[in-house]
This record gives structure tokens, sequence and C-alpha cells, in this order.
């Protein structure tokens, strides 16, 4: 799977001819996000997600998609307790998708929902919600998780002209946040994006008024203000050790 697709494993198309007798059992367990310090995210998310996250942006290939920073370090979701528990009130719907997903044809004509058959909750014992009836049609549970992942991708589809535009506007920056703990530990979060608030500053008006009509000044104000939570990083980060002798956010040059 690609790298994007983060806890999904052994993603596979849903079909009632292999799938009729099989469960799925969700819950409050997260464990499978245990390892993750980011997901991407959707522009429709930003009120909520920045209430507790770091909103920030990531290079992909030729894209540039918006992502919630979970840890500040690798392969730590400091959002995930021991008991697997999410610790935000918000939880990204990158991971309440989860074990569902979208796959594409190489042409990106047609879109497959997929399940990933590692996802513990996957069952034939009949625990939790059927994907098929009897009969082989789908449940009502399944057309609920379709109508949901099918929003997903929409929204997926805004999110990408909205990184577009502020992309062709050339106000993309690289930023790096920093924590030195008085243990002499170093912690630092590198390769993603920000908005550079001169180049925001200097645009015409026109452009600026443009942006405000389509909601995408608001959604640039909301990622900068959200910046701040990179001090709940270091305060999750720094639980169970002494407190951090320096924090920083710089701009890589």
């Amino acid at each position: 799977m690609s790298k994007q697709l983060l806890f999904y494993t052994n993603a596979v198309p849903v079909s009632s001819s292999k799938h009729r007798d099989w469960s799925v059992k969700v819950g409050s367990n997260y464990e499978y996000a245990r390892s993750t310090n980011s997901v991407p995210l959707m522009a429709v998310e930003f009120p909520n997600a920045a209430q507790e996250y770091p909103v920030v942006f990531a290079q992909t290939d030729d894209a540039v998609l918006p992502v919630a920073i979970l840890g500040v370090s690798d392969e730590r979701n400091m959002f995930v307790d021991e008991e697997g528990h999410w610790k935000a009130k918000y939880i990204p719907a990158f991971v309440r998708r989860y074990p569902f997903v979208f796959s594409t044809t190489d042409d990106g004509s047609t879109l497959m929902l997929c399940i990933d058959e590692s996802f513990e909750g996957f069952n034939q014992e009949g625990v939790g919600e059927r994907l098929f009836d009897a009969e082989g049609e789908r449940t009502q549970y399944l057309k609920s998780v379709l109508s949901f992942v099918e929003e997903y991708q929409a929204h997926f589809k805004r999110t990408q002209a909205f990184t577009k535009r502020l992309k062709e506007l050339d106000l993309f920056e690289p930023m790096q946040a920093k924590v030195a703990l008085e243990t002499g530990k170093q912690m630092s979060l590198t390769g993603f994006l920000g908005i550079n608030r001169g180049k925001l500053n200097t645009l015409p008006g026109d452009t600026l008024s443009e942006l405000a009509k389509s909601g995408e000044l608001e959604m640039i104000y909301i990622h900068l203000q959200s910046m701040k939570n990179f001090s709940v990083m270091i305060d999750l980060a720094t639980e169970k050790q002494t407190e951090p002798a320096v924090t920083e956010e710089t701009v890589e040059a």
C-alpha cells in the first residue's frame, strides 16, 4: 500500500462474493493509529481540528495536502493513550474512516470501496455489523459507510483545489518545530509546510477579496492560529519527563 494510506496494510475491494459472511466491529480502540504522527485533513475539518492540533501542509509528489500533527517524534501518536483511547475531542475523518477507504483505477475513472482485511475488528463470527445480508445485498451499515467515504472523497477534491490555489499564489514555506528538554533530549518535526504571513500580507487586494469570498482566507487564518497547538504537542511529549528548557518553532531557509 502507498505510504499515504498510513495504517492500512491489506486493503482489498469489498465484494459480496468474498465478504458476504463478514462483519465489522468498530469501537473506541485506536491502537491502529498509535504509530502515526500525522494524518491527512480535509479543509472542512479545519475549524474543529485546529482547536486541538497544529494544522499544517505536507508535500506529496506534486500535490500539497493539509495534515493534522499528532506527535513531534516519528511513529508516535500522542493522542492515543495506553488503553488505545483517543485523548482529543475531535478525531480526524481519516482516522474515523478506517478500516474503509476508496481506491481508484489507474486512469482514475473508477472508485472502489476497500476494507483493510488486517483490521482486528474484521471477523466472520458475526460480531458487529454485517457488510451483506443473506441474499448478498448491501446492509444499511455498508450503505452508510459508502456514503461517508463518498462524502470524504468529495471533500478531498475540494481540499485539493484549495491547496492548489495556495500553491499557485506561492504562499507556502518549509517549517520545522523543535523541542529541547532539560534532560538534553532533542525532538524535532520537519518536512512540513506553512503559510508565509509576509507573502499573504502582500497579496493584491482583489486576490484577498477572492480568497475571502471563497472562504479560503478563513481557512488560512485558522491554519495560522493552529500553530499555537504545538505547545500542546510539547506538553504531551513531556508529561512524564522534565519540562522543556527551550521550545521554538523556526522556518528553514
